[in-house]
């Protein structure tokens, strides 16, 4: 119940909240404020936004591209998903298959958990990250419900949310030096990106499945 609390909680009672994480000024803002204390603010925030998945999580990136340059932005990035990554993980395994089905829905949870306890879960946690525009709470937390050991599951998750990470601190890092015709070319391919995930999502999954049966039987 608490992840069905937490973000109704949020999204009816601090909606404004919603808004000013999604606002790139507001985050900065933020850190800048509490400079000392910024990377680990950064990190938590990192760490919410994978666990409350109705909290964006590009405003955040690009804002610390702006503010700490592309490494060591990218750095605090991957040390906040990780750290988000596990705890919902054993969340999931904490709270249970009926929790899950509450918060997603019967359907979905069953048909993710029998994607990935396939031969080829791995493979869809790959697409599932690397693609913008698909879903990635659902997978993440019916990783904790699955078959997949966590250390697998992170290397993979990690590796295909990189490209993504890149791109959005890469745009931070661009307005921070002035290059604001690179900020929107960057920003412009990760919106066309965005929308062919979204649109096609099922075509690119299938894909990969049809290519992985098509190896497997080599």
């Amino acid at each position: 119940m608490i992840l069905i609390a937490i973000p109704l909680y949020i999204y009816f009672c601090h909606h404004e909240l919603l808004e000013d994480m999604s606002n790139i000024r507001n985050v900065e803002h933020l850190l800048l404020q509490y400079k000392k204390e910024g990377a680990l603010i950064y990190i938590a925030a990192q760490i919410i936004q994978i666990i409350i998945c109705i909290i964006p999580g590009q405003a955040l990136q690009i804002a610390a591209g702006y503010l700490y340059g592309f490494w060591i932005g990218l750095v605090l990035s991957i040390i906040g998903a990780t750290l988000g990554s596990i705890a919902v993980f054993y969340l999931a395994r904490l709270l249970g298959h009926d929790a899950m089905q509450i918060l997603f829905g019967e359907r979905k949870i069953n048909e993710m958990l029998g994607n990935l306890n396939s031969k080829k879960g791995m493979i869809l946690v790959f697409i599932i990250f690397l693609i913008p525009g698909i879903p990635k709470d659902l997978c993440t937390y019916a990783a904790g419900l699955s078959e997949l050991h966590l250390k697998p599951f992170l290397i993979v998750s990690i590796i295909a949310r990189s490209p993504g990470m890149m791109c959005s601190l890469a745009i931070g890092r661009q307005v921070m030096n002035g290059n604001y015709t690179s900020a929107i070319v960057i920003a412009v391919i990760v919106a066309i990106l965005f929308l062919f995930g979204l649109l096609f999502r099922n075509k690119v999954i299938a894909f990969f499945d049809k290519a992985y049966d098509k190896l497997k039987n080599l």
